[in-house]
């Protein structure tokens, strides 16, 4: 963990509640799956994020504003921020096979995106699905394509690409692994319909982020660990639903 100033140089909407903020500093050590701890004035509680890209001292984090945290960032179009980072253990791409499947859910698909971008530069074969209630809540489909993944979208109403869920995808794709972050029903789905094994990334509610106080305790397999350290990726194998 490292407590860096970051500059803001961007921050932009993608959609009506989703905003894509771009930020110069140190981002080394910064991988895929991970997520930093922003300070915002005047609250208590750090905001995590997870990071969406990390390149040359660029940080990438897209969020939806959820909360005061995230309706202030929205706000912000220059200044520095106060910011933890290597938090959380991240994916593991060794695992991946030659055709990783990659599967997000709403603010679940920017996590995705720097694994998607490591994985085609190590010359895997990618497919994405990028799961959204409705057409115009979709983000980030051209940034996917543009890195030359096989990119599928899914809507609840059918308004854009394939209509239902992400496990309706699924069904016709062949892959020889699987990275997801999503709301949990949604882990819960890919969890009951993949045929291989995989990462879930979980997103909890956290206190610290780092691991300190306890507060996202989830219980696995192999006993109970914090999502914000030992997370907030967990293999397929340790993941049990009744947490």
């Amino acid at each position: 963990m490292k407590q860096l100033d970051f500059k803001i140089t961007e921050n932009i909407p993608l959609t009506d509640d989703v905003f894509k903020m771009t930020l110069e500093g140190d981002t080394t050590g910064i991988k895929c799956g991970q997520f930093v701890n922003i300070k915002l004035d005047g609250l208590y509680l750090r905001r995590p994020i997870s990071v969406c890209d990390c390149e040359d001292g660029v940080l990438t984090l897209v969020y939806k504003v959820v909360g005061k945290g995230t309706e202030a960032m929205s706000k912000m179009k220059e200044g520095t921020l106060d910011i933890l980072t290597e938090l959380g253990n991240g994916y593991d791409l060794s695992l991946s096979g030659e055709n990783p499947l990659l599967i997000g859910g709403g603010v679940g698909v920017p996590p995705l995106y720097l694994a998607a971008k490591k994985l085609i530069n190590e010359g895997k074969k990618v497919s994405v699905i990028l799961g959204f209630n409705k057409a115009n809540e979709i983000f980030y489909y051209d940034e996917f394509k543009a890195l030359g993944a096989d990119v599928y979208i899914t809507t609840v109403d059918g308004s854009k690409g394939i209509k239902g869920f992400v496990t309706n995808a699924m069904e016709t794709l062949d892959y020889s692994y699987i990275y997801t972050c999503g709301p949990e029903p949604m882990l819960k789905a890919v969890f009951t319909a993949s045929k291989t094994s995989g990462q879930f990334s979980f997103e909890e509610r956290m206190g610290c982020g780092f691991g300190a106080c306890m507060g996202c305790s989830c219980k696995t397999v192999t006993g109970y660990k914090r999502i914000c350290k030992d997370g907030p990726v967990l293999k397929k194998e340790e993941i049990l639903w009744e947490r």
